[in-house]
């Protein structure tokens, strides 16, 4: 592959030029990429569960990195080949040694809970990826913790990593019956002040916030990372203000704003159109956003001036628009 970088992309500020450093096929569909900078040198520190928005091809994905944040001169990520997906695995897929990416700054949007009593660790399939992070944060700075992993037989990410790093505090499950029954003990039986933390198939995420909820877990102490805005539930309706023109942009239930925004004859700078890449974000002049994507930190977020509007929503009825 070209290690010719586009001229849209190295115009861009904040990004990170990063060499293929390493790369690993241990698991049949999974590839493991080794990252540095081309130059050399310390790359960013993140908080447990952060990720890279990566330039793959014309789109941008979001990969989980997999290590404990702590100040290094690589990072990891490890890929799920997805054939029906839109690109961004088979990009991947084809780098080698000596192939130049770009990425992101370390992006966080679910990071632990320093002051959780517990930390219940939840993973199907490749959603091991920032759970591996959180556990390796977890016994760095010695946190309570397991991990409950359910994978198909053979398809078990970073498996020896795990057993080497958790101990019996990790509990591998081949079956969905069984890693289904597992999670609903645990949900049961956890002190309080326990986090749970989800990453996986939008089925086992529905799972457990349904269970979560109606064993009367606070909203709060329950948090997921999804793989993609096709995860996401429709969303209440809500109604869209645009401060420049008074214009109200209804947005129904299972309508993205964005979409919304463009059928009203509204154009908006987008690419991903799945809350990785940046480009829709729109500012905000009243009303409180309801984020849903994987490029905002949380500091962001907390100002709540700015929502992205391919996926993201309003906790309000009304959300105005610096538009």
């Amino acid at each position: 592959m070209t290690a010719t970088l586009p001229a849209r992309t190295a115009a861009r500020t904040g990004v990170l030029v990063l060499a293929v450093a390493a790369v690993a096929d241990d698991v049949p569909g999974i590839r493991t990429l080794t990252l540095r900078r081309s130059e050399g040198g310390p790359l960013p520190a993140y908080p447990a569960g952060s990720h890279l928005v990566m330039d793959c091809g014309d789109r941008r994905n979001a990969y989980s990195l997999t290590g404990d944040g702590s100040p290094a001169e690589e990072y990891r990520v490890s890929v799920l080949l997805c054939p029906d997906g839109d690109g961004g695995s088979a990009f991947v897929h084809r780098l080698a040694v000596g192939d130049v990416v770009t990425a992101s700054r370390p992006r966080s949007a679910f990071a632990p809970v320093s002051t959780a009593r517990h930390h219940l660790l939840v993973a199907g399939g490749i959603g091991i990826t920032p759970m591996l992070s959180h556990a390796r944060a977890a016994v760095r700075w010695k946190r309570s913790f397991e991990l409950l992993y359910g994978h198909r037989p053979g398809a078990g990410a970073h498996l020896d990593e795990l057993r080497d790093l958790c101990g019996d505090r990790l509990a591998a499950y081949g079956s969905t019956p069984e890693m289904l029954a597992a999670v609903r003990a645990a949900l049961a039986d956890r002190p309080l002040g326990t986090h749970v933390y989800v990453c996986g198939p939008a089925p086992l995420i529905a799972f457990v916030e349904e269970t979560a909820a109606e064993l009367g877990w606070p909203a709060e102490r329950v948090h997921a990372e999804r793989f993609s805005a096709a995860d996401l539930d429709p969303g209440e309706p809500f109604t869209a203000r645009l401060a420049r023109s008074g214009t109200r942009v209804p947005v129904p239930s299972g309508t993205s704003l964005l979409s919304a925004l463009e059928e009203a004859g509204v154009a908006v700078p987008n690419l991903c159109r799945q809350g990785v890449c940046g480009e829709c974000r729109v500012p905000v002049r009243s009303g409180r956003p309801l984020h849903r994507d994987l490029y905002l930190s949380e500091a962001e977020r907390a100002a709540g001036d700015a929502v992205m509007c391919c996926v993201s929503r309003s906790v309000d009825d009304e959300l105005e628009l610096d538009l």
